[in-house]
């Protein structure tokens, strides 16, 4: 991708980006969405306006131009309900196409949004007419798929309202919409990935021997994010750690929270130090109800959960995956009321087993890392020695053969479905 496609050149960006800084005219309050605010609920409707333009910014008190949504980041929730007919009016205003993809729906091939699959997009100037049957209820997000905008802004979060009684009871319920930002160019940072993966890894100089297993494998590690928080500050309804997203609720509510992960590349390790989340929803799915003291949402994953905080303030800590950034929210009951915020915890180290290998398999050809299992770089059926090593369930010998894109296969392959979450655990 040419910086030259995407919805602001860099040379534009940054023009921009100094135009506002020098103006001195706009507030660290920017409009946010009425959604995130507090503010009455959104209703539901049958037609809704969306346009995409450029939108000042403000994170970490620096100043930027966005691209956002009726002039937000995020944009606006859009409230559907199941069985309804809707008409989405998206127009653009930015000097490049653009495009709304309505993640997770069922949708007519021509309606899901998606340029060079499904449409041609949406060009400069032009509305493009979204209308469909809305055959199922959850919490969902919407966002761009064209050029890398959804890094720049381009994404917001949609609920649809069961047709009958809804089977979760709550007496409030809360948006919480988590999303990464960064004032380079999105093109650079994906620029400086295609030079070196672990571009900003913030761990890589203290990443074990040089000759271990791990670096004759071109392995890390300390990989676990590819865009870190030494480009990133992560968002929760387009507000910073600092900024401190606010839900307010009275004591003995059940309060609903709709989590979605509107992030470009980041996974958030979710908590409420001292109050327990019953999980009975995820991607839009109800589920039977689980208690959970922490999760871990990937991108563009969502989970509902309901809580019963009682009376005071209590931290919502989204931790990236990687450790290295948060972004911290508050629920409470008292008007300016707040609740510590926990500290970043140390930074996850990969195993052979986090690779999908079997923990005590044989290693081969002097891959052994603190002995975990290696890598067989022959393709060759498993020892007796490996086979011994194996679980009974659910680990199975695997039977892939080496060739084109398959350079290294593992000796024995285990089930990750149990798994808490990469770095928890032991939480």
């Amino acid at each position: 991708m040419s910086s030259t496609s995407a919805s602001i050149t860099r040379r534009g960006f940054l023009q921009r980006a100094s135009y506002i800084a020098a103006a001195g005219g706009i507030s660290t309050a920017l409009p946010l969405p009425a959604w995130a605010l507090n503010a009455q609920p959104v209703v539901v409707r049958d037609a809704w306006d969306l346009t995409i333009g450029n939108t000042p910014i403000v994170v970490n008190d620096r100043r930027a131009i966005a691209t956002g949504i009726n002039g937000s980041v995020p944009g606006p929730l859009v409230r559907l309900q199941e069985g309804q007919r809707v008409v989405l009016n998206v127009t653009n205003r930015l000097e490049a196409d653009t495009s709304i993809h309505w993640h997770g729906l069922l949708l007519p091939f021509d309606m899901d949004g998606v340029p060079g699959v499904s449409f041609d997009g949406i060009r400069p100037g032009e509305t493009f007419r979204y209308e469909f049957d809305v055959r199922q209820n959850g919490t969902y997000w919407y966002h761009s798929h064209s050029n890398l905008q959804e890094q720049t802004g381009v994404y917001g979060p949609l609920v649809i309202d069961p047709a009958g009684p809804d089977p979760v009871r709550y007496d409030r319920e809360f948006v919480v919409l988590l999303s990464d930002w960064t004032f380079e160019d999105p093109d650079d940072v994906f620029a400086n990935l295609k030079r070196g993966e672990e571009f900003y890894n913030p761990n890589r100089r203290a990443d074990g021997k040089l000759f271990d297993g791990w670096s004759r494998m071109r392995m890390s590690k300390t990989d676990i994010a590819d865009v870190t928080g030494l480009t990133y500050t992560y968002l929760m309804n387009g507000r910073d750690a600092a900024g401190n997203w606010t839900g307010s609720f009275r004591p003995g509510e059940r309060v609903r929270l709709r989590f979605i992960n509107g992030s470009a590349m980041s996974f958030f390790n979710v908590r409420i130090p001292g109050v327990t989340m019953t999980v009975v929803q995820a991607d839009g799915q109800d589920v039977e109800p689980v208690e959970v003291d922490e999760f871990q949402v990937g991108t563009a994953e969502t989970y509902d959960v309901v809580v019963s905080p009682g009376d005071g303030a209590w931290t919502i800590m989204a931790e990236a995956m990687d450790r290295s950034g948060f972004v911290r929210g508050t629920l409470s009951s008292r008007p300016g009321a707040t609740a510590a915020v926990p500290p970043l915890r140390e930074p996850p180290v990969l195993t052979m087993t986090d690779m999908g290998m079997d923990h005590g398999g044989m290693e081969h050809g002097g891959m052994a890392d603190e002995g975990h299992g290696g890598m067989n770089h022959d393709a060759r059926a498993p020892t007796d020695h490996s086979m011994h090593a194996m679980p009974p369930e659910p680990a199975v010998t695997h039977r892939h053969k080496r060739g084109p894109g398959v350079d290294m296969v593992p000796d024995t392959v285990v089930s990750r479905l149990d798994h808490p979450g990469l770095g928890l655990e032991n939480m």
